[in-house]
């Protein structure tokens, strides 16, 4: 069964951040390019989960999505701890709502 959760990051440089986050953890994760976005996965030796960033125009929605409830917490720690550093001039903040 997979579950999700979802954030809204007010910006008005969602694709930079979408950027920057990619290309940091595109060092540990697996990063792709989908049609609606860039999706970050990481690494599945402690469970499947992703995150589908969404560039809008003026928020970067964040989609993700895990096995369970223990993966989903990692990515939604992992996505959001480092947005709200890289962030932290613009003071993001990531508020996750589960669906």
């Amino acid at each position: 069964m997979t579950i999700r959760s979802q954030a809204k990051v007010g910006t008005d440089k969602p694709s930079r951040y979408a950027k920057q986050l990619s290309s940091h953890l595109g060092r540990k994760c697996e990063v792709s390019e989908e049609p609606e976005g860039i999706r970050i996965t990481l690494p599945a030796d402690r469970g499947a989960g992703s995150c589908l960033l969404v560039s809008e125009p003026d928020a970067l929605a964040l989609r993700a999505e895990a096995e369970n409830a223990e993966v989903l917490d990692r990515v939604q720690d992992v996505i959001g701890r480092h947005l709200e550093r890289f962030g932290q001039r613009d003071e993001l903040t990531v508020d996750w709502t589960n669906d």
